[in-house]
């Protein structure tokens, strides 16, 4: 078995779904979409995507030794439904289990250490979405799967339920990936359903619309936006998406509900010290949307709610 063949088994056993390996070239044409939206104003404030984008675009900028990128996906979907109950808020899928950030970077810190084993002069760097990464565009390059209409990769077999990362490696591999074909069709499931109208048009997703944006990213005092009762992201687009139905329960055991992250009391959240918060969110991606931005997001939905039943906001 030759090294790149290897190294794709290797991180099938160390318990990936997907790997595929790709050259590190100028991601011209998604650079040319980034651009566009960039300058329609649906970045937000998510100001870092701006001043990082020759580095997003350009992996020879990122990280100059690079030849090869071995990209890899997890599945996180548990059979467990969304629970939408009266009084508490919802938490998106992925931040039911522990932080993926720190389950998918062991494990491609466990696949980087094995390369190295098998080739001492081997240099790599890893991205966990934190990075000045395109994560999507490289895996639809290394043919794990299609971007779909509402901005998610999905793969037939797994929906769209994954985790993303890259490996950048100074190595010479074997790069033979084939793209998935888009079967997206002609559905448009995803941009019907969301509630804020945040899909601008197929493909291209306006940030300062998106429950998950602005439950997470936005930091102001106030949201600008209705959440439909999310206080930290927003799963609608990928829950009605027919190519979810053939989702497969993760075997990963980090990735299991905890029942404090499922859904949280509107009341309680509202009110809870900063220390209550740190224990609740303890390695979890919830952390992403700070205390005080959790706070403001409960009590945003109960506000709401009380609105919509003609109660007291107090």
């Amino acid at each position: 078995m030759n090294l790149t063949a290897a190294i794709k088994r290797q991180a099938l056993d160390i318990g990936f779904d997907l790997v595929g390996i790709v050259r590190p070239e100028k991601l011209t044409e998604e650079a040319t979409r980034l651009r566009a939206w960039l300058d329609r104003g649906f970045v937000g404030t998510m100001e870092w995507m701006e001043s990082g984008f020759d580095k997003r675009t350009d992996p020879t900028v990122y990280v100059p030794e690079a030849r090869s990128v071995v990209c890899v996906a997890l599945n996180y979907y548990t059979t467990h439904p969304t629970q939408d109950r009266p009084g508490y808020g919802k938490v998106s899928r992925y931040a039911w289990g522990d932080d993926y950030h720190q389950v998918v970077g062991e494990q491609l810190d466990s696949l980087l250490n094995w390369i190295c084993e098998q080739e001492p002069a081997c240099v790599g760097k890893i991205s966990v979405d934190t990075s000045p990464v395109m994560d999507k565009a490289w895996a639809a390059r290394a043919g794990l799967g299609w971007i779909g209409k509402h901005s998610n990769l999905i793969h037939p077999n797994f929906g769209s339920w994954l985790f993303l990362g890259e490996l950048f490696l100074n190595l010479e591999l074997e790069c033979q990936e084939t793209p998935v074909a888009d079967h997206c069709g002609t559905c448009t499931l995803c941009i019907e359903s969301c509630p804020t109208d945040a899909i601008a048009e197929p493909y291209v997703v306006d940030a300062r619309k998106c429950i998950s944006y602005q439950t997470i990213e936005f930091r102001g005092e106030e949201l600008e936006a209705e959440t439909a009762g999310w206080i930290f992201g927003c799963d609608i687009c990928q829950d009605v998406c027919p190519w979810n139905r053939f989702a497969k329960e993760t075997h990963v055991t980090a990735f299991q509900p905890r029942p404090e992250l499922v859904s949280l009391s509107l009341d309680e959240l509202s009110s809870m010290t900063e220390e209550e918060f740190r224990a609740i969110s303890k390695k979890s991606a919830v952390r992403r949307a700070k205390h005080r931005g959790m706070v403001r997001n409960a009590k945003h939905v109960r506000s709401r709610s009380k609105q919509a039943e003609g109660g007291s906001t107090s």
